[in-house]
């Protein structure tokens, strides 16, 4: 959707979950080998003032990133908090900057954002750094126009609005082309969990298409708040062993933080 800018939602508890995850996911990524093919299909604009205009707004990031940044740090995310500590308010990373800090010099990065302003904005924050390409085009269909090659590693984020429900629909017809193009890449999905259980479906779905860990973690709802959202959730494909247990421990940890 060409109306969406992440900026009014930068750092709030869907990022947490999000962003710790692809932390973990992309540092074991970077030690298990030099090499790899990392795709996004919904960048953004990479990073964030959680002091601006936008996020400000809304003021999700208190509610999120900030909050666990005062209180103490659940273990399992303590690797991602010090990472974005130094970094906050002012320069709240996003997965392209996440992606551009973790990965090695070999790696290659490239990153799709179809809104014009955010990709102005992708296009500033990425900076000068040869690895990374960034594309003003459809992630989608610009994502499997791609090839890993012979020795590299493919990992693939996912990351759509969500705006409406044709955005379940189009991931829904996308991810097993992607899954059968890429057959030894990992594939990150991001899923929001609503009040209505609009996802449900969508998620069992998805869980029969391959091997595949879902990490989610649910916040209480507050009525006052005239909002869709309850709970986040990550849908990494073809996780490796370590893999698959941060990202549960992650979300674990959020649910219990959630809670309190």
């Amino acid at each position: 959707m060409l109306s969406y800018q992440h900026g009014f939602h930068a750092g709030n508890r869907a990022d947490v979950l999000k962003h710790a995850i692809l932390h973990a996911t992309l540092s074991e990524a970077a030690s298990a080998s030099p090499k790899c093919l990392y795709v996004e299909t919904h960048s953004g604009r990479g990073r964030y003032n959680l002091e601006g205009p936008q996020s400000l707004k809304g003021g999700e990031a208190a509610e999120g990133v900030l909050a666990l940044l005062k209180g103490s740090t659940p273990k399992p995310l303590a690797p991602w908090l010090d990472f974005v500590r130094p970094r906050c308010p002012g320069d709240y990373p996003g997965s392209p900057a996440l992606a551009q800090a973790l990965l090695p010099k070999e790696a290659r990065i490239i990153l799709f954002e179809k809104h014009p302003t955010e990709y102005k904005e992708l296009v500033s924050a990425v900076g000068d750094d040869a690895r990374t390409q960034v594309k003003h085009a459809d992630g989608y269909s610009g994502a499997l126009k791609l090839t890993p090659r012979a020795d590299e590693k493919m990992i693939c984020f996912v990351d759509p609005s969500y705006e409406t429900s044709r955005d379940i629909d189009a991931l829904a017809l996308w991810t097993p082309r992607a899954l059968k193009r890429w057959p030894k890449g990992m594939l990150i999905l991001w899923l929001p969990l609503f009040r209505d259980g609009r996802e449900a479906e969508f998620g069992e779905y998805l869980s029969t298409l391959d091997d595949c860990v879902v990490a989610g973690a649910r916040w209480p709802a507050d009525a006052e708040k005239e909002t869709a959202l309850e709970g986040t959730a990550i849908v990494t494909f073809r996780p490796t062993r370590s893999v698959r247990e941060k990202s549960l421990a992650i979300a674990n940890a959020l649910q219990s933080w959630w809670a309190n």
